[in-house]
């Protein structure tokens, strides 16, 4: 697997044509014996299963790169790291990595935002890679892109200014190992952010809430007058097949404290954790899971406002008022935030 940075002498962003010609061709329709297989084969279950979701992934989670979504990942950010002096003193950072990018959007929006000029992305499935870069350049944001394990990040030592990852830590086997890459390839005083990993408590929570909601619609929508309500048999099946792959490729949830831990042993100084999503994740995970289970066309504007506008009132609801009184780990999602020693 081979591709260069781009130099930055050409107005054209680097995603354009940094794509590597060696890599894997993404697999968007595994099959069920492929499913099978990947039971036992963490790596390639998550091949499989993010191939599988690359394409329609942002219509999923609602992810998209204007203002919206510029705002919700510079907020993750900014949590992150406060508190951590001169962590946002010398914006932007020269060049970012994104670990197990998906579709690109934690570092894309990051970029938007102002947080870095140059990216590098990277993740073990080929079609979430190639979506990622294709997203960069409607952008027209400077971005190589790499098929990688995390485990085994591809870049020389001290290359990175910022690496960032985005609901990625809990698909890596071995954490630490990452960790470790990933200060490897910082500078040094490099700064790593990881947002939006599920603690084990809400974690808990969050699947309970999508399973029940999914097996209500699913069912309430086979009554004959809700049959507009219902996506085609076909596009239900494939998505329980993405779900078993799902339970596969979720390999950790973290407590928190243990994952200030972990950084810390694989080198990391100045490493904080922080929580947030109690409340709003009692919101969202029945809302996501309702927009996966019925026709996209049936939920419009208005449908859109209050999922958005309800997550952002108890957003702030968590912010205000529950974290100080609700214990950390019971939060849905963790960040952490670390830095390589000089």
């Amino acid at each position: 697997m081979t591709a260069s940075p781009h130099d930055g002498n050409s107005d054209a962003p680097a995603s354009s044509a940094a794509s590597a010609v060696n890599d894997p061709a993404p697999n968007p329709h595994a099959t069920a014996e492929q499913v099978e297989a990947a039971r036992s084969d963490t790596k390639l279950a998550q091949v499989l299963y993010h191939d599988w979701e690359a394409e329609t992934y942002d219509d999923k989670w609602s992810i998209s790169y204007d203002e919206r979504c510029i705002e919700y990942a510079r907020g993750r950010f900014d949590q992150a790291v406060s508190g951590q002096p001169g962590a946002q003193d010398d914006l932007p950072y020269g060049r970012a990595l994104e670990l197990g990018c998906g579709t690109g959007f934690f570092l894309l929006n990051l970029m938007q935002a102002g947080v870095a000029e140059k990216g590098s992305v990277t993740d073990l499935s080929p079609g979430m890679v190639k979506v990622a870069l294709r997203n960069a350049e409607h952008l027209n944001l400077d971005v190589d892109g790499r098929v990688a394990d995390a485990e085994t990040i591809p870049y020389e030592d001290n290359t990175f200014d910022l690496v960032v990852g985005h609901a990625v830590l809990h698909h890596i086997p071995d954490v630490e190992q990452s960790l470790r890459e990933v200060l490897r390839v910082l500078k040094p005083g490099g700064r790593f952010v990881f947002a939006g990993e599920p603690t084990t408590v809400g974690n808990f929570y969050a699947r309970w809430l999508g399973r029940a909601t999914w097996e209500t619609t699913t069912r309430v929508t086979k009554l004959p007058f809700l049959a507009s309500w219902r996506k085609p048999q076909a596009e239900l099946d494939e998505s329980s097949r993405a779900a078993a792959l799902e339970a596969v490729v979720d390999l950790h949830t973290f407590d928190p404290t243990d994952l200030e831990n972990i950084a810390r042993s694989a080198g990391a100084v100045d490493v904080q954790a922080q929580t947030e999503e109690f409340a709003a994740a009692l919101l969202g995970w029945p809302v996501r899971t309702f927009e996966a289970a019925v026709p996209a066309e049936k939920l419009g504007w208005n449908w859109a406002k209050f999922a958005f506008g309800g997550w952002k009132t108890l957003s702030w609801v968590d912010e205000k008022v529950l974290r100080h009184v609700v214990p950390r780990g019971f939060f849905y999602n963790v960040m952490i935030t670390g830095v390589k020693s000089d």
